[in-house]
């Protein structure tokens, strides 16, 4: 099978090959598929195609032997597994589509690899000013966090819900960079939805175990999640790193796999990753215990409409 954009080398295949495809949220779905089925070359299109040309095909897979239809528009693709191996030889990514910086890897695009985008003074210096001024004003507002299991001993820190004229600010500017932030991150676009966004502080010990963002049902839409980071100078605090592990497949849900990448909380940056990824705040130090020399973020996700 050969096309303009990609070639499966399929030599010596058996009469059928087993597809597993990976859906965005952690879905997971197999079938036994003839290997010259035109399916098979239509989904590993739709995973080279970097501009987006065929962004509004609908598949419809039978799966459970015939006896049930799976159904779901393409940009909900985000890997395929095939047994026996097919190998899919793709052109470049077009230069619009690469993102790198000197501190950061360049973008892998494997659906199983944490990939995260961080940009630099995503605040003007007035605005970060103002937000630390509006945080330290209203510590009396924050109450402890909590999980939505009730687990204990599995998060710690404060937080506050309610803060209008920093939530609709993040709403606005995050709603004009989403073009470029799912450039950079590789993924097709799809409609906005809800932006939420809340004020947490991490101080002396505070932590948030290994998790993700969009596991439950009231948490399925969320498609990316993103955390911003301030706090005044000099930095009062040391270590809380963001850790986005990898992942992997196991019992149709996506795991956290051994490897992972650190991010630092660097002062007035924002980072934005998949939802679906494995993720935890590293223990703060906080020599001063003092509130205002907390780890500060206004975090959140974008969910799809």
């Amino acid at each position: 099978m050969q096309s303009d954009s990609q070639a499966l080398q399929a030599q010596e295949m058996p009469e059928e090959i087993q597809l597993t495809l990976l859906l965005s949220g952690g879905q997971q779905y197999s079938l036994l598929i003839e290997p010259d089925n035109p399916l098979v070359q239509q989904l590993f299109e739709v995973l080279v195609d970097w501009e987006g040309k065929r962004s509004r095909r609908l598949f419809q897979v039978p799966i459970g032997q015939g006896q049930a239809m799976l159904t779901f528009p393409c940009d909900r693709l985000i890997g395929v597994i095939s047994e026996p191996p097919l190998v899919v030889q793709a052109p470049p990514a077009p230069t619009g589509h690469q993102f790198t910086t000197p501190s950061e890897p360049e973008v892998s695009h494997n659906p199983l690899v944490s990939d995260y985008v961080q940009l630099e003074q995503f605040l003007a210096p007035h605005e970060h000013q103002h937000l630390l001024d509006y945080v330290l004003e209203r510590e009396a507002e924050f109450v402890s966090t909590r999980t939505s299991t009730g687990a204990t001993n599995y998060r710690e820190s404060v937080v506050m819900y309610s803060f209008p004229e920093f939530s609709q600010l993040f709403e606005q500017r995050i709603r004009a960079i989403m073009p470029d932030i799912l450039a950079k991150l590789g993924l097709p676009s799809f409609p906005i939805g809800q932006i939420e966004a809340q004020l947490t502080a991490h101080n002396d010990g505070n932590f948030y175990k290994v998790h993700n963002d969009n596991g439950s049902s009231d948490t399925a839409t969320r498609e990316l999640t993103y955390v911003y980071y301030f706090y005044r100078e000099p930095k009062p605090f040391s270590d809380g790193e963001l850790v986005i592990y990898d992942s992997k497949v196991e019992n149709n849900y996506y795991v956290k796999a051994d490897t992972f990448r650190t991010i630092e909380p660097r002062n007035n940056s924002i980072v934005f990753f998949l939802s679906r990824y494995m993720h935890e705040v590293l223990p703060v130090r906080c020599p001063s215990q003092a509130f205002a020399d907390s780890r500060f973020t206004i975090n959140g996700w974008v969910r799809r409409g």
